[in-house]
């Protein structure tokens, strides 16, 4: 299988041009985030994360995030921050993802849990209020999940939202408005944006929002955990990094021209001028071989051809 990478960095509530920070982690103080981050206990076969900017970055330092150490294992791990609510406000979820290896069959998203979660025992059946990111399995799986939690159910985006497949780093952005629209962008170009009453089919949420302040439920998140992985088949992990959030989004951190790609070509170019002189290396010893069994063979021919003579000479004697 494959390993699967992923950032998450940033959790904002916005009102106008000012924004609050409920969460951001840049894993910039070696083992430490280890006392930020809890790893789910529920199941023996979770796998488990490190630290690393991994095998191409930008940047050694601050391009380390959580990354999965073993494929084909399910990863369960979360971090607290404090409940808040974003009632009347923007909500802003961002996070990177890097799927290092050709991914196969894998998920890289995270999920906003409420703040009672017992975070050792988190699995696949915990209750969350929103659940955002890639997710990538087979040939025609290659979408981006946005599931929000309304009257007690799971309520799917119905439109396909398609993610980036290849083994870069990408930034990956979900706003949720107070006028009930959305934007989903990657490294910050908008790729899908609507009403949320649309396009998850809930169309009374207005008029349940007259009446009854659980009708945004999905607009209140008193929340406090964020959780990078719960996939629904055989993936390999991911890890999380960091991206500050503006409205009019930039996508800081994200250079389409970046070193990142650079340092890929360079180890590829390397790999295949290894290759090319491992196989010079092969032909050559291979030629070598070659001449000396002629070389063997012309010998012996020649030790057979003198061999009669000599005989002859012998009889004739």
């Amino acid at each position: 299988m494959v390993r699967a990478r992923l950032s998450l960095w940033a959790i904002c509530v916005l009102r106008v041009a000012l924004a609050t920070v409920y969460f951001q982690e840049e894993f910039l103080d070696g083992e430490r985030w280890r006392n930020r981050w809890v790893q789910s206990t529920n199941n023996s076969q979770f796998g488990h994360f490190r630290v690393s900017s991994g095998k191409f970055y930008g940047h050694k330092e601050k391009d380390k995030g959580l990354q999965t150490t073993q494929n084909s294992r399910f990863y369960a791990i979360s971090a607290s921050f404090k409940p808040f609510s974003n009632k009347g406000r923007t909500l802003v979820i961002q996070y990177t993802v890097k799927h290092e290896q050709k991914m196969d069959c894998g998920g890289g998203y995270i999920k906003v849990f409420p703040s009672d979660l017992d975070q050792k025992n988190m699995n696949g059946k915990s209750q969350y209020y929103i659940m955002f990111g890639p997710d990538i399995c087979g040939f025609d799986n290659k979408k981006v999940h946005v599931i929000l939690y309304f009257k007690n159910q799971y309520h799917s985006n119905k439109k396909p939202i398609r993610c980036k497949v290849d083994s870069f780093t990408h930034l990956y952005t979900l706003i949720l408005r107070p006028d009930l629209s959305y934007e989903v962008k990657v490294d910050g170009q908008s790729i899908e944006s609507g009403s949320i009453e649309y396009d998850w089919n809930l169309t009374s949420l207005k008029k349940m929002e007259k009446t009854s302040a659980e009708s945004r439920a999905w607009d209140q998140v008193e929340d406090n955990k964020a959780q990078p992985s719960d996939w629904n088949s055989e993936l390999d992990g991911d890890w999380l990094q960091k991206p500050p959030y503006q409205d009019g989004l930039k996508a800081e951190g994200i250079d389409k021209d970046g070193p990142e790609k650079e340092m890929d070509a360079i180890q590829a170019n390397e790999e295949v001028k290894k290759a090319r002189e491992e196989d010079e290396e092969e032909l050559l010893r291979g030629k070598f071989h070659r001449h000396n069994s002629q070389f063997s063979r012309f010998h012996r021919q020649g030790e057979l051809s003198e061999t009669p003579t000599q005989t002859g000479r012998r009889t004739q004697g």
